[in-house]
């Protein structure tokens, strides 16, 4: 069904997914937490383990990912990092598909999540049976897939994308003239749509915590701190995305906040991307992007309950145990490698 002009909505109805309550952290003396990092720490080097964690997650999993050698970033980055790192044994602090991608990327690795129960309001919008079936409905499409896909959406897919490669893949299918599915993010579908021109039939997937950032709300904080920047996702809804400085990946963002002059960012994006960004640039003033305002359900407010899954009490648990394993068969893995490994290559080229 058409959206609006150039644009088409997949007309599927997707499943309404059950959004957990914000976990209530049991609160440590600071004795007991940094006894629990250095157990940690121990356990990692006796697994030959190494901890990559998402910028999302809580700041006490970056800290203790940076000062043991692991790594702090993006999803891609994450499952990069873990290839080209000698470690046998991948402990991923984030959300299911990041494992999952992890997994792909390293097959003959032991990859282990501190909750496997943690997954993500994108990759649940789009069922593979759902989105199978629509793609089979288009056979004249591409369909390219965001990385916050299951390992079966991705096998399913053309091509795998970030958010900070989509628009030159988009572009470039487009000149090759391919007609586009995307999925399942449908803002930032839209947003490559608004700066790229090609229409696309967009999955009606979203985020939780983006879709709950409020323009008008946004526009009062612009008010009050006329000087600061916005920086913006582009998960988020097109009336936020109009506001923005910049637009682009959480790697973007942390950039920009280095980059730019102001002394003030507003910040549209989970709040745990604070934690890298006060790292590289202390002296900067961070604001988050409101959450409150007419409409407002603040099922997410600017954090993802599933990475407030991952804790330090986990970590050392799946760590001791060996449980929280990801896996992802073989044959199912490789199909899914293609369209990710298709996107790498192409980043290649676009370094050169």
């Amino acid at each position: 069904m058409k959206h609006r002009a150039g644009e088409v909505l997949a007309d599927v109805q997707i499943p309404r997914i059950k959004v957990p309550a914000h976990p209530i952290p049991r609160q440590m003396l600071t004795a007991e937490k940094e006894a629990l990092r250095e157990r940690i720490k121990e356990l990692l080097q006796q697994r030959n383990a190494v901890l990559v964690a998402h910028y999302y997650t809580e700041s006490d999993l970056q800290d203790l990912a940076d000062e043991t050698g692991g790594c702090v970033a993006d999803s891609l980055e994450m499952a990069r990092f873990a290839a080209e790192h000698p470690a046998q044994t991948l402990v991923v602090a984030g959300v299911r598909f990041m494992g999952e991608t992890s997994k792909i990327l390293n097959n003959e690795k032991l990859v282990l999540m501190p909750d496997l129960m943690a997954t993500c309001s994108l990759d649940e919008n789009c069922p593979i049976e759902l989105f199978s079936d629509f793609c089979d409905r288009h056979p004249d499409h591409t369909v390219v897939v965001y990385a916050n896909t299951s390992a079966e959406v991705k096998a399913r897919s053309d091509w795998v994308v970030t958010s900070g490669i989509a628009l030159p893949v988009i572009r470039h299918l487009a000149a090759q003239g391919e007609k586009i599915l995307w999925g399942p993010d449908q803002h930032l579908g839209r947003y490559i749509q608004r700066q790229t021109g090609v229409e696309m039939i967009l999955w009606p997937g979203s985020c939780v915590v983006h879709e709950e950032f409020k323009a008008e709300a946004l526009e009062e904080l612009r008010q009050r701190h006329p000087e600061a920047a916005v920086l913006v996702h582009p998960e988020s809804p097109e009336e936020v995305v109009a506001q923005a400085d910049v637009v682009g990946s959480t790697t973007a963002l942390i950039q920009a906040v280095r980059r730019l002059p102001n002394k003030e960012f507003i910040v549209a994006t989970d709040a745990g991307i604070f934690n890298k960004m006060r790292q590289l640039a202390p002296e900067k003033i961070l604001l988050g992007a409101p959450t409150a305002g007419e409409g407002a359900t603040c099922e997410s407010c600017a954090r993802c309950p599933w990475m407030e899954m991952n804790t330090l009490e986990r970590l050392a648990y799946v760590l001791e145990t060996g449980e929280g394993e990801i896996k992802v068969a073989p044959d199912l893995a490789a199909r899914a490698r293609i369209p990710i490994q298709r996107m790498l290559d192409f980043a290649k080229t676009l370094a050169e």
